[in-house]
């Protein structure tokens, strides 16, 4: 799921030749890495002229009309917030750790993979407090999860060091990017500031589960096994019940999970392998509901939480440095840790006044929400920041910065089943061309030739088929894209050594009803639902 150079190995495929603008030393792999690959669905597709990609890529992020302005096409709209949930769902399942050129044709024989392929959260806990690397994420108890500390700037409010507010970091090294660097089992999930909190407050889940456990009369090994179970299963139950639904058509999930899984790996084995199909295509769909700005505390209110500062504000992307005169500059700044006056305002993310009851957290100005799923990606998605895949001192080509192209030509290096050929294989009927030239309010292929829109309408990549579905469906993930989704998210649930699917009397006991457990829930769970920790600059300035 990682925005950068990689080099896909899928299993019972032998390697092909390579080649590209330079060459990359492979890192070595560590047997434990080894245990996780990722396989093929479909059948192998042909892959699309660079050219032609080159002008979807500057299609799907052309500017949008009316400035920042973004209201959600879905409906029911989805908050913020999901969006970034979703892509921490995402880096919880699959992280290639083999690297390659976008340009580079690879196999998918032996694809080196460092997440475990079940939905276990792997990537906050990594080995565990008694594994000799990741002990380090632990406090000196070894149960519970480090936090982070903010940086105290001028100014009424924020002239504070707020504790638990930022990710752990290291804090030592030779250089300010060393010692910036986030102390997490995925440093992937330091690449934007709203990402960097939802992992944070899975770290706060954690620790308060363990108080409460802990006031049971538990400890030690025992404590930090039945706290990681309670929310891991929580966390299963709130992918299922609560983002599932809101990303996906209703219909598509509720078959998936009331009748099981009718196209992958329908008989359980030991250990799945995630498709490419899902992890290179089809789970991209986050990448079209990001905003150009955010509503994001008192501070930094209205069209000021510009997307560009939410990779400015992280120590793997980003420097934390407020002039930002070149975000790439992770030398430059005076910051280490992400300042106070940047502390989340969660009441701005998710809905907790209309999904809870709570009008005391409703946002001042309301609740931000995600784009639609669909084609168009807000414009500064052209240009990410070289730190957000792993591009630092590559010297990339512009087109090489721009997100949607990262995608469509990620495809191409593991030639990727089109769209047209994963309907054929999921007995779909498949998008009429005019459908996937036209679609409904989303990028526009005008820049194409006739020959190669037609070419394209023939052979169209799978994410944007994909997100063109999602486009006519009204901002869900439906068809192809959404059968793909609901089947590997039944099967990684399914392969949870905790799984709730194996134990089907299992119920929430952490959130308002035996059968309700959203993410609002958890975020009230893990602040203790005190509006001063939730929101914790408050919407006025306290006085000086």
């Amino acid at each position: 799921m990682r925005h950068g150079p990689e080099k896909y190995f899928v299993l019972g495929e032998d390697d092909t030749s390579s080649g590209g603008r330079r060459e990359q030393a492979k890192r070595p792999a560590l047997e434990w890495e080894r245990q996780f690959r990722f396989s093929r669905w479909g059948p192998p597709g042909q892959p699309v002229d660079r050219v032609v990609l080159e002008k979807v890529a500057r299609a799907m992020t052309a500017p949008v009309r009316g400035g920042t302005s973004q209201p959600s096409q879905a409906n029911p709209p989805v908050p913020a917030g999901y969006t970034y949930l979703a892509q921490f769902i995402g880096h919880d399942l699959t992280m290639d750790r083999t690297l390659g050129l976008l340009d580079e044709r690879v196999s998918v024989r032996d694809l080196l993979q460092g997440r475990s392929p079940s939905l276990d959260l792997d990537s906050v806990y990594g080995r565990g407090p008694d594994d000799a690397d990741d002990d380090r994420l632990y406090a000196p108890d070894r149960v519970k999860l480090k936090t982070g500390i903010t940086a105290a700037i001028d100014g009424p409010g924020t002239n504070v060091n707020l504790n638990g507010y930022d990710l752990p970091r290291v804090t030592h090294g030779e250089t300010k990017a060393e010692r910036q660097a986030p102390l997490i089992a995925d440093p992937r999930n330091d690449q934007n500031l709203l990402l960097a909190q939802t992992h944070l407050a899975f770290l706060h889940s954690h620790n308060r589960v363990v108080d409460q456990l802990a006031e049971a009369g538990l400890a030690g090994k025992a404590l930090f096994s039945k706290a990681r179970e309670t929310v891991v299963r929580h966390y299963q139950w709130m992918v299922i019940t609560d983002v599932l639904p809101r990303l996906v058509e209703q219909t598509i999930v509720d078959d998936v999970f009331s009748n099981g899984r009718r196209f992958f790996e329908v008989e359980e084995a030991d250990m799945p392998a995630i498709p490419v199909e899902f992890a290179v295509a089809a789970y991209r769909f986050g990448h079209s509901m990001v905003r150009m700005a955010y509503d994001w505390n008192r501070i930094f209110d209205g069209d000021r939480g510009t997307l560009p500062l939410m990779f400015v504000f992280t120590g793997l992307s980003g420097n934390f440095d407020p002039a930002a005169a070149d975000v790439n500059d992770q030398e430059s700044g005076i910051f280490e840790r992400l300042p106070t006056n940047w502390a989340v305002d969660w009441r701005r993310l998710y809905d907790f006044a209309g999904e809870c009851g709570r009008d005391d957290l409703a946002a001042p100005a309301g609740v931000n929400m995600a784009r639609s799923i669909g084609t168009l990606l807000v414009n500064p998605l052209d240009s990410l920041p070289e730190g957000a895949f792993g591009g630092i001192d590559t010297d990339p080509l512009k087109i090489e910065l721009n997100l949607a192209f990262r995608d469509l030509a990620r495809a191409n290096t593991v030639r990727l089943a089109s769209g047209q050929q994963m309907a054929a294989l999921l007995n779909i009927p498949a998008l009429r061309p005019d459908q996937i030239i036209s679609g409904s309010g989303g990028a526009s292929l005008d820049e194409l030739t006739s020959q190669e829109r037609a070419a394209f309408a023939d052979n169209t990549p799978l994410l944007f088929y994909a997100l063109r579905e999602a486009e006519l469906c009204g901002g869900r993930l439906t068809g192809v894209g959404g059968r793909i989704v609901a089947e590997v998210f039944h099967r990684v649930v399914e392969a949870s050594r905790m799984s709730i699917l194996h134990d089907r009397s299992w119920r929430p006991t952490l959130g308002p009803t035996p059968d309700t457990f959203r993410m609002v829930d958890l975020l009230l769970f893990a602040f203790g639902a005190d509006r001063r920790r939730l929101a914790p600059l408050g919407d006025t300035a306290p006085p000086s």
